[in-house]
């Protein structure tokens, strides 16, 4: 049976470090309080002139070089976003201009922290079905672009980054086993932006309301959710995959808060020493965190053919996905 494999992987972050000593100067907070609730020691900011797809693109092309596939390959670009440089194009549209993607399809998947499983699940329907060969999913946030440097319930978690996959048939073991998508929209005012869109449009802004056009969150909702949804699409995948939680190589989890991740984890009966973190260098990275997060398994040699991977996320929608991987 055909499924999809990962033939390449990439990832990409800006030079500039931000750390929590800088945040003690913008708000009210400390290195040891930010540390010991989020596990974030710095996370890395696009400068001034640095763009949502200039990070796609530096990601893509290590993905594109390590599945030795030339850009006129590639069928169909995914790329999950809530940053993109502009409302029109779409970010993949974008991607396709700059990389040379001339005989691709292209579009955007908005399912923020979840938009790289999103796109990865979509890519391999696409896969499986034989419509496409080659697909280029893409994770990539400029999150500082919509972060309130005010408010430190949230301007402390966010960075900058990006990682991409190139998904390819696969005929033999390795692949994506099973994967899974769900979303409820009536939870979507825990985390969102109100303003900038149609329905106030940002040519209308007042200065009382600047403030809207940035991220709000209700944490305390939002790690609830979190955890929970995050537990069952892992447990999901696995169950739908014919293996456990015994199985599991690596629970590579979206990189949102270390209190979600170890209480996940905890959840799943995972010990720690199975799950990639690496929130402390990159803080919340959005759709990027978890293929950010692969490729530096991966180039690190933590993770070794014929591993079995769980995937899993959550974001704004709210949105959350998962899937079950074998390397």
């Amino acid at each position: 049976m055909i499924k999809s494999k990962i033939a390449g992987i990439g990832s990409y972050v800006p030079s500039h470090r931000m750390t929590n000593s800088d945040f003690e100067k913008l708000v009210e907070t400390s290195d040891e309080w930010i540390t010991t609730r989020t596990g974030i020691k710095e996370r890395r900011i696009c400068g001034d002139s640095e763009t949502n797809s200039d990070m796609a693109l530096a990601a893509a092309r290590n993905a594109l070089e390590m599945a030795g596939v030339q850009p006129d390959e590639i069928d169909l670009i995914l790329v999950g976003t809530v940053t993109p440089d502009y409302r029109l194009p779409s970010a993949a549209c974008i991607v396709q201009k700059r990389l040379g993607l001339v005989n691709a399809a292209a579009m955007d998947v908005v399912a923020a922290c979840a938009g790289f499983l999103y796109g990865l699940s979509t890519g391999d329907v696409y896969i499986k079905s034989g419509k496409y060969k080659k697909v280029l999913v893409i994770g990539v946030e400029k999150l500082s672009s919509i972060t309130d440097y005010t408010d430190r319930g949230t301007c402390i978690l966010f960075g900058d980054g990006a990682g991409a996959a190139v998904l390819v048939p696969s005929e033999d073991e390795s692949g994506l086993l099973s994967t899974f998508m769900k979303s409820d929209g009536r939870l979507g005012d825990l985390l969102w932006i109100p303003d900038g869109g149609s329905k106030f449009p940002s040519q209308k802004f007042k200065s009382e309301n600047s403030h809207q056009v940035y991220i709000k969150m209700n944490g305390s909702e939002v790690f609830k959710h979190a955890v929970r949804q995050m537990e069952n699409s892992a447990r999901r995948v696995l169950s739908e995959a014919g293996l456990t939680e015994a199985d599991v190589d690596w629970l590579i989890p979206h990189q949102a808060n270390n209190r979600i991740i170890t209480s996940t984890a905890k959840r799943l009966g995972i010990p720690m020493e199975r799950v990639f973190v690496n929130i402390e260098k990159y803080g919340n990275t959005s759709s990027a965190s978890v293929p950010i997060a692969i490729d530096e398994a991966w180039r690190g040699g933590k993770i070794k053919k014929g591993d079995i991977l769980v995937l899993t996320a959550i974001g704004g929608g709210l949105a959350w996905a998962a899937a079950a991987y074998r390397w």
